[in-house]
């Protein structure tokens, strides 16, 4: 295991937007936290990575983590390598990986454009090469194919693997249900604050009662 939530809890005034909310995350997985808009996904994002503060429960260390949000635009007047080369310098990096993410994440082309400038998917591969050259274990990525388009969402899912393979833990939140179901090992169910179930497809199926592989009629069965 590669840390534990236990027991977390966060309210905005009189309105609950997480109660209780327990996992695991394993080792070198890729974990999909699903649930329908308004669940809490971004919230437990936010308070395991320390951007908003629990009102109670446990959260794994600041080290074991990074957080790569979705819909911002770091350093806007900044130009893409200089925002690569500040997360190898500054955040401790591996500029090792520099190359090969950006291959990866398709970004020599616009490597001297300023962030402010770019698509949203560009905006997006950006995000995610900067996540994929930190030294956490863990990456929690919100909506990692938000803005791409098929051939790029598919791109990108085959180079997140690749360094799933290679040990790194991705915590994927993810809206569309098909997306989640084609690429991550494992699930958190979310609905309404709650953790719904746990487990590969299978075994949320039989916590379900169903005799099925479909990730949808399961989720719908337990939330």
């Amino acid at each position: 295991m590669l840390f534990e939530v236990r027991g977390i809890s966060k309210r905005f005034g009189k309105i609950t937007a997480l109660e209780g909310v327990a996992f695991q995350v394993q080792p070198a997985e890729v974990l999909g936290l699903i649930g329908p808009n308004g669940a809490g996904k971004s919230t437990l994002f936010e308070c395991l990575a320390g951007v908003l503060p629990c009102d109670s429960g446990e959260i794994p260390p600041r080290e074991t983590l990074f957080y790569v949000p979705d819909g911002i635009c770091p350093w806007p007047g900044q130009s893409v390598r200089w925002a690569l080369d500040f997360t190898l310098g500054f955040l401790g990096g591996d500029p090792s990986l520099r190359a090969e993410v950006i291959e990866q994440m398709d970004l020599a082309p616009v490597l001297s454009q300023r962030i402010g400038t770019l698509s949203k998917g560009q905006r997006k591969r950006v995000l995610l090469a900067i996540g994929l050259l930190t030294r956490q274990p863990a990456l929690l990525i919100d909506e990692p194919f938000e803005g791409l388009d098929l051939r790029q969402a598919r791109d990108i899912a085959s180079a997140l693997r690749v360094h799933a393979l290679r040990g790194r833990t991705l915590f994927l939140s993810i809206h569309q249900i098909s997306d989640a179901a084609r690429f991550c090992d494992r699930f958190v169910l979310l609905n309404h604050g709650r953790v719904r179930g746990e487990g590969t497809v299978a075994e949320l199926a039989s916590l379900a009662h169903l005799a099925t592989d479909d990730l949808e009629e399961v989720f719908l069965a337990l939330t």
